[in-house]
Protein backbone atom coordinates (compact mmCIF):
# COMPACT_ATOMS: atom_id res chain seq x y z
CA UNK A 1 0.00 0.00 0.00
CA UNK A 2 2.88 2.43 0.68
CA UNK A 3 3.87 2.50 -3.01
CA UNK A 4 0.36 3.48 -4.13
CA UNK A 5 -0.12 7.16 -4.92
CA UNK A 6 -2.05 9.26 -2.43
CA UNK A 7 -5.10 10.94 -3.92
CA UNK A 8 -6.67 13.87 -2.02
CA UNK A 9 -10.25 14.62 -3.04
CA UNK A 10 -13.50 16.00 -1.71
CA UNK A 11 -15.53 13.45 0.17
CA UNK A 12 -18.77 12.21 -1.34
CA UNK A 13 -21.79 10.53 0.20
CA UNK A 14 -20.12 7.17 -0.52
CA UNK A 15 -17.35 7.98 1.99
CA UNK A 16 -19.61 8.18 5.05
CA UNK A 17 -18.72 4.77 6.51
CA UNK A 18 -14.98 5.23 5.94
CA UNK A 19 -15.02 8.67 7.57
CA UNK A 20 -17.01 7.27 10.51
CA UNK A 21 -14.33 4.61 10.94
CA UNK A 22 -11.57 7.24 10.92
CA UNK A 23 -13.42 9.42 13.43
CA UNK A 24 -13.68 6.35 15.66
CA UNK A 25 -9.87 6.40 15.84
CA UNK A 26 -9.97 10.08 16.82
CA UNK A 27 -12.70 10.04 19.48
CA UNK A 28 -14.75 7.39 21.24
CA UNK A 29 -18.11 9.12 21.20
CA UNK A 30 -21.17 7.07 20.26
CA UNK A 31 -22.98 10.28 19.26
CA UNK A 32 -20.70 10.78 16.21
CA UNK A 33 -22.93 10.52 13.16
CA UNK A 34 -21.80 10.86 9.56
CA UNK A 35 -24.70 11.56 7.23
CA UNK A 36 -24.24 10.68 3.55
CA UNK A 37 -26.74 13.43 2.70
CA UNK A 38 -24.74 16.02 4.64
CA UNK A 39 -21.53 14.92 2.92
CA UNK A 40 -23.29 15.31 -0.44
CA UNK A 41 -24.33 18.89 0.45
CA UNK A 42 -20.83 19.78 1.68
CA UNK A 43 -19.34 18.42 -1.55
CA UNK A 44 -21.12 21.31 -3.32
CA UNK A 45 -20.14 24.02 -0.81
CA UNK A 46 -17.82 26.89 -1.71
CA UNK A 47 -16.84 27.40 1.94
CA UNK A 48 -16.62 23.92 3.49
CA UNK A 49 -14.48 21.03 2.31
CA UNK A 50 -14.48 17.52 3.71
CA UNK A 51 -11.30 16.08 2.25
CA UNK A 52 -10.31 12.44 2.12
CA UNK A 53 -6.97 10.85 1.39
CA UNK A 54 -7.20 7.68 -0.63
CA UNK A 55 -4.60 5.05 -1.51
CA UNK A 56 -5.95 2.59 -4.01
CA UNK A 57 -9.53 2.22 -2.85
CA UNK A 58 -8.64 2.69 0.86
CA UNK A 59 -9.83 5.95 2.43
CA UNK A 60 -6.98 6.44 4.88
CA UNK A 61 -7.33 10.04 6.06
CA UNK A 62 -9.67 12.98 6.32
CA UNK A 63 -9.78 16.65 7.29
CA UNK A 64 -12.50 19.28 7.43
CA UNK A 65 -11.68 22.76 6.12
CA UNK A 66 -14.03 25.70 6.65
CA UNK A 67 -13.46 29.11 5.09
CA UNK A 68 -14.79 31.79 7.43
CA UNK A 69 -15.84 35.28 6.44
CA UNK A 70 -13.95 38.03 8.26
CA UNK A 71 -14.25 41.80 8.41
CA UNK A 72 -10.78 42.66 9.71
CA UNK A 73 -9.05 42.43 6.32
CA UNK A 74 -11.80 43.47 3.93
CA UNK A 75 -13.24 40.39 2.31
CA UNK A 76 -10.23 38.16 3.03
CA UNK A 77 -11.41 34.99 4.83
CA UNK A 78 -9.56 32.87 7.36
CA UNK A 79 -9.64 29.08 7.53
CA UNK A 80 -10.33 26.57 10.29
CA UNK A 81 -9.20 22.95 10.01
CA UNK A 82 -10.87 20.31 12.18
CA UNK A 83 -11.13 16.54 12.51
CA UNK A 84 -7.75 15.70 10.99
CA UNK A 85 -7.14 11.98 11.16
CA UNK A 86 -4.93 9.48 9.33
CA UNK A 87 -5.65 5.79 9.79
CA UNK A 88 -3.32 4.42 12.46
CA UNK A 89 -2.17 1.64 10.09
CA UNK A 90 -0.61 4.11 7.65
CA UNK A 91 0.61 7.02 9.75
CA UNK A 92 4.04 8.50 8.96
CA UNK A 93 3.71 7.73 5.23
CA UNK A 94 3.00 11.26 3.94
CA UNK A 95 -0.78 11.09 4.03
CA UNK A 96 -1.26 13.86 6.60
CA UNK A 97 1.23 16.04 4.73
CA UNK A 98 -0.68 15.47 1.49
CA UNK A 99 -3.93 16.48 3.21
CA UNK A 100 -2.33 19.70 4.48
CA UNK A 101 -0.85 20.47 1.05
CA UNK A 102 -4.39 20.40 -0.35
CA UNK A 103 -5.68 22.48 2.57
CA UNK A 104 -3.02 25.11 1.86
CA UNK A 105 -3.73 25.08 -1.88
CA UNK A 106 -7.45 25.67 -1.23
CA UNK A 107 -6.61 28.44 1.25
CA UNK A 108 -4.26 30.12 -1.22
CA UNK A 109 -6.96 30.07 -3.91
CA UNK A 110 -9.41 31.64 -1.43
CA UNK A 111 -6.77 34.22 -0.36
CA UNK A 112 -7.09 33.23 3.33
CA UNK A 113 -5.23 35.34 5.87
CA UNK A 114 -4.45 32.32 8.09
CA UNK A 115 -5.29 28.71 8.88
CA UNK A 116 -6.24 27.80 12.44
CA UNK A 117 -6.76 24.45 14.08
CA UNK A 118 -7.44 23.07 17.52
CA UNK A 119 -6.12 19.80 18.84
CA UNK A 120 -6.81 17.95 22.06
CA UNK A 121 -4.15 18.92 24.60
CA UNK A 122 -3.17 15.24 25.10
CA UNK A 123 -2.38 14.56 21.42
CA UNK A 124 1.33 15.39 21.67
CA UNK A 125 2.34 13.41 18.56
CA UNK A 126 -0.31 15.27 16.54
CA UNK A 127 1.03 18.59 17.85
CA UNK A 128 4.52 17.68 16.67
CA UNK A 129 3.10 16.80 13.25
CA UNK A 130 1.19 20.11 13.05
CA UNK A 131 4.37 22.02 13.89
CA UNK A 132 6.20 20.14 11.12
CA UNK A 133 3.45 21.39 8.80
CA UNK A 134 4.29 24.99 9.78
CA UNK A 135 1.69 25.61 12.49
CA UNK A 136 2.86 27.52 15.57
CA UNK A 137 1.49 25.97 18.72
CA UNK A 138 2.80 28.71 20.95
CA UNK A 139 1.50 31.81 19.14
CA UNK A 140 -2.13 31.67 20.34
CA UNK A 141 -4.13 29.94 23.05
CA UNK A 142 -7.29 28.11 21.99
CA UNK A 143 -10.46 27.94 24.06
CA UNK A 144 -13.43 25.63 23.61
CA UNK A 145 -16.92 25.75 25.16
CA UNK A 146 -18.85 22.57 24.47
CA UNK A 147 -22.61 22.50 23.97
CA UNK A 148 -23.18 20.79 27.32
CA UNK A 149 -21.83 23.99 28.94
CA UNK A 150 -23.96 26.48 26.99
CA UNK A 151 -26.24 28.58 29.20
Amino acid sequence: MNDTAILIRRASHRDAAAIRGLYGQLVSNPAVTISPEHLARLAESEHHFVLVAEQGSFVCGTALLSLCEDVMFGTQPFAVVENVIVDQQVRSHGIGSALFQEVEALCKRANCSKIMLLSSSQRVEAHQFFELQGFAGSSKLGFVKYRRNFS
